[in-house]
């Protein structure tokens, strides 16, 4: 059984999957390239669809579920998704001819901004030479590729300049050391609301509230409007 990566939901803790079957050549009718009997594939844990079903007289075709893979997405950027051991059984034939065998699980794809690790879990009481040994279960862990974060990191560093300007030029004005410039105002508006967009625009959609809220973007704003307080303060006292 292959399964091909398509797309990772972080805040759903969801992994979308195309799931292909290839059936031994017994299964399969040489006349047409098909197969001659039903087969049934199931995933353990099992996937939002089931059982996985392949009729008899059709070529196996992808057939897209999704799994769990757990992670904590308010850790943003730094977060991490692990799937559980995966494994599958194939139910090949139908009524009480029906027969369970092991899946193979084989893993392929890739996921944009992200690095996908197959790590094979075997059973150590099973034999070398047992059937278990060749249908070990498999995990899936996802980090964040190094470009993405990279990336970033420089909008965290240009959110973070943007309060540091605007109080640079505000402390000195509010101290009376810097004259009053009436055209500031217009340049401390269009920093704030630069944030959100600035924060928008970051890979992976991190949730409201996540770790990169918390840490940086909310200190920002409250940096920001700190800075245009100041700004008007100042204003105050120039008077006319």
């Amino acid at each position: 059984m292959q399964l091909r990566l398509e797309e990772l939901k972080p805040v759903a803790n969801r992994l979308t999957v195309n799931v292909l079957v290839y059936p031994g050549v017994s299964q399969y009718d040489p006349r047409f390239d098909v197969l001659d009997t039903d087969v049934a594939v199931r995933m353990y844990p099992t996937s939002d669809l089931g059982d996985l079903n392949y009729p008899k007289g059709k070529a196996p075709a992808e057939l897209t579920t999704t799994i769990g893979a757990r992670g904590d997405p308010g850790n943003w950027p730094f977060d991490s998704y692990k799937t559980e051991p995966i494994s599958a059984d194939a139910f090949v034939g139908s009524g009480d001819n029906r027969k369970k065998v092991p899946a193979l699980v084989e893993v392929t794809g890739e996921l944009d901004g992200w690095n996908v690790r197959v790590n094979r879990v075997r059973d150590p009481s099973a034999l070398p030479t047992s059937r278990s040994t060749d249908t070990g279960k498999v995990v899936i862990d996802i980090e964040r590729a190094e470009g993405p974060l990279v990336f970033d990191l420089v909008i965290c560093l240009v959110l973070i300049t943007l309060p540091t300007l605007a109080l640079l030029v505000a402390i000195p004005m509010a101290l009376g050391r810097r004259r009053f410039l009436p055209p500031f105002l217009t340049w401390y508006a269009a920093m704030l609301f630069a944030i959100v967009p600035l924060r928008n625009i970051l890979p992976g959609a991190p949730p409201p509230g996540s770790l990169i809220d918390q840490a940086v973007v909310q200190w920002v704003l409250i940096a920001l409007v700190t800075a245009m307080s100041l700004y008007i303060v100042s204003w105050i006292r120039q008077g006319d």
